[in-house]
């Protein structure tokens, strides 16, 4: 399987979790929609690494990339949630979305090789999925002031990158299971950490349960799709395809909400599985 093949599962995972969001962001406390989507994650991860017999944590280098990945995990879900909640999605996604321009300067950092027509490709993709994102939010209602969402979207955008590469890295050298799982452990041992001292409202309300869970499966699956590119050539270019989630997003309300697409869109679209299929070559 390539790299671009787990980025894009993850990105299809993303999607459908990111309509989840959009949808229970005005309803349901972020941070106790966060806490669920960790606890089911966890509970996902640890279920099938003992199913598989394997070591639960890994050991080493792998350990610290792990936890710096969780760390960064946790800051990347925060302004995710926080500047979805704020929006609006055309301000909002294509920051975020622009995270594949700092993993192609982390892999450039470590000294991988990166061809001019690779990074024209990610920006073609880039700038495809955030006019998608642009074009599809036609809201007219007043949102909350512009700089701070900027800044969560900013955060996410950091996080996420910062997630992916340290992630890799762990799950070369300890297993992609055993990452994942010390990485959502962190996440979620900061977050209850903040919990417990800050207080907050975290009830979710019973219908929100459903979803909340099948979001966090869907994020364990992403997650681990993109730890797992680690030992195949050119890792990073699953974070690049992961970052057509928004794409994935629009593409799903469609199918399944009837929610109308511009021929824009469409052209946006299909720019940007071009960029995809160019970097498989």
């Amino acid at each position: 399987m390539s790299t671009l093949f787990f980025g894009l599962i993850a990105a299809f995972c993303w999607g459908l979790h990111d309509i989840a969001v959009r949808y229970l962001s005005r309803t349901v406390p972020l941070l106790g929609a966060l806490l669920v989507v960790l606890l089911t994650g966890l509970a996902f991860q640890t279920g099938v690494i003992l199913l598989n017999g394997a070591p639960l944590f890994p050991t080493g280098p792998a350990l610290w990339y792990s936890i710096g990945a969780g760390v960064a995990f946790l800051v990347a879900s925060l302004g995710l949630y926080y500047a979805f909640a704020r929006g609006p999605v055309r301000l909002v996604s294509p920051i975020i979305g622009a995270y594949p321009i700092l993993s192609l300067t982390y892999a450039a950092m470590a000294g991988a090789p990166v061809a001019v027509d690779q990074v024209t490709a990610v920006l073609v993709i880039v700038a495809a999925v955030g006019i998608v994102a642009i074009l599809s939010d036609t809201t007219a209602e007043d949102v909350p002031p512009k700089g701070p969402t900027i800044l969560f979207a900013i955060l996410s955008a950091i996080g996420f990158a910062t997630t992916f590469k340290l992630g890799q890295l762990a799950g070369d050298t300890g297993g992609e299971w055993q990452s994942t799982l010390v990485a959502r452990i962190v996440a979620l041992v900061l977050l209850c950490s903040y919990l417990l001292a800050a207080r907050p409202d975290i009830r979710i309300g019973r219908k929100a349960v459903l979803p909340l869970i099948t979001m966090g499966i869907l994020d364990g699956i992403a997650l681990l799709a993109v730890f797992s590119a680690a030992s195949l050539p050119r890792p990073e270019f699953a974070a690049v395809a992961a970052s057509m989630f928004g794409l994935f997003t629009i593409l799903l309300a469609r199918i399944f909400l009837d929610e109308r697409m511009a021929s824009a869109q469409w052209v946006g679209c299909v720019v940007a599985f071009l960029g995809i299929g160019y970097l498989a070559l």
